[in-house]
């Protein structure tokens, strides 16, 4: 790995300081990264929604809508997945999936993601 290659470690806090329904920024060479969390897994993406460059990252997560299908093909009910979490950009409602930062409306648009480690009950992003 080059010099310039190297890989900074960023303190973005300890695991208590996490849940569901919010986000911690931190800041890394101009850059701002929302870090979340959803059933012991930690999420990090630049805080740039792709749309219009709201801050996405402090958006709310909901569950995709899903559709539930009748026998004869009709519709019976839609209802929030508990699985397939999305991120709402606060801005324009633009949606992408939590755990891959794809766009739902165009899965080939993804976030710009970070690794997130987490080390001795501390969380840190890679940049």
């Amino acid at each position: 790995m080059a010099a310039t290659d190297a890989v900074t470690e960023i303190h973005a806090g300890s695991i208590s300081d996490f849940d569901v329904a919010t986000c911690r920024l931190v800041s890394a060479g101009g850059r701002e990264i929302g870090i979340r969390t959803r059933d012991g897994e930690f999420f990090a993406y630049e805080n740039v929604c792709l749309h219009q460059g709201g801050p996405v990252c402090e958006g709310v997560t909901v569950g995709r809508v899903e559709e539930i299908v009748g026998p004869g093909g009709e519709s019976v009910e839609q209802r929030f997945s508990e699985e397939s979490i999305n991120l709402v950009c606060p801005w324009h409602g633009f949606e992408y999936d939590l755990r891959t930062g794809a766009l739902v409306t165009d899965p080939t648009r993804r976030l710009r993601r970070y690794e997130v480690v987490v080390r001795d009950s501390e969380v840190y992003v890679r940049v």
